[in-house]
């Protein structure tokens, strides 16, 4: 059929990728460092990618193309939420969750349990004051978003540090150590995802309590990516 569909001059491309972020359909992709047009059937017409593109280079033209296919647009969209990301660590795995939203009945504001700042365990001082006699919960930064009742469950009554063994790249070991042997700290708890990464986490704190030569009650709570307490 004859319809409206954008063009692309490559040679006015400057590799930007804007148009493509701008393509709610996928139907514009970087190929070689410029945007190609994937497939005619992904292409709505409607041109969003235009106003995107700083040079100039997406038009629209009227040619022999295959129809739009919204359905295949949408399958392919729910593969890619579906698929492992490429690195192939379990942790990484895309997936959507689906939970019951209660009706709501009123406007309410949920007060904040968080007793001090900062918070990441790279910025927390050794010998801040809200260390001593402190109940520390130590938590992957993770675990805040999928466990709905976090501040009230785990946080109230407790100092938090939290952080991210995959993204941070440091070993929390030697930190929490100083933190744990310069405090009188009366518990630990450590937080932590299901994921095979958030290992780290765990093991920095458990290292770390060992190396202080404190004895010192604790615990490992783990919660799954669905917002579960595992253990």
């Amino acid at each position: 059929m004859i319809r409206k569909i954008i063009e692309i001059n490559e040679e006015m491309c400057n590799g930007c990728g804007l148009c493509a972020d701008a393509c709610h359909e996928d139907a514009i992709g970087m190929v070689n460092g410029k945007a190609k047009l994937l497939r005619d059937d992904y292409c709505d017409g409607l041109g969003d990618c235009l106003p995107a593109c700083p040079t100039g280079a997406i038009t629209f033209v009227e040619r022999e193309a295959a129809p739009y296919d919204e359905a295949a647009v949408k399958a392919k969209q729910q593969k890619a939420v579906d698929a492992p990301l490429a690195c192939g660590c379990p942790g990484t795995e895309s997936k959507a969750l689906h939970h019951f939203e209660p009706a709501e009945t009123a406007a309410q504001t949920v007060p904040t349990q968080l007793r001090q700042w900062p918070v990441q365990i790279q910025l927390a001082p050794v010998n801040a004051p809200y260390f001593e006699k402190a109940n520390l919960l130590i938590a992957a930064d993770c675990t805040a978003y999928a466990y709905g009742n976090f501040h009230s469950e785990f946080m109230r009554g407790k100092i938090t540090l939290i952080g991210c063994p995959k993204l941070d790249p440091v070993d929390y070991t030697e930190k929490l150590m100083e933190i744990i042997k310069q405090n009188d700290i009366k518990s630990l708890t450590i937080a932590r995802m299901e994921v095979p990464c958030c290992g780290g986490i765990e093991m920095a704190v458990k290292n770390a309590l060992q190396a202080s030569g404190k004895f010192l009650p604790w615990q490992v709570v783990t919660i799954s990516t669905d917002g579960r307490i595992l253990e």
